[in-house]
């Protein structure tokens, strides 16, 4: 089963308690079989390595993951967020 836009976004709201997450299905742009970019802010991120971050996106969405072909992330603490709004 493909995941859907709707389900990562679900997922990484409940599982990173995140302020603000976005996603987009890149499916047309990339012509890939599943292709997703995720933009997903959270406190969970503080004090944490970019690495460190991606590795807690990839382990929420393991079960996901192996589903797309393609997979961008964007992780910020609320901080960053606020500056880049």
């Amino acid at each position: 089963m493909e995941p859907s836009a709707e389900y990562l976004m679900e997922k990484l709201q409940r599982d990173l308690t995140a302020e603000h997450v976005a996603v987009e299905d890149n499916m047309t742009r990339s012509r890939c079989a599943c292709s997703f970019g995720v933009l997903a802010v959270s406190t969970k991120f503080e004090r944490k390595s970019l690495l460190q971050r991606h590795r807690l996106v990839n382990a929420c969405l393991a079960e996901g993951l192996l589903h797309i072909s393609a997979f961008e992330q964007k992780t910020l603490i609320p901080e960053q967020w606020a500056r880049e709004r």
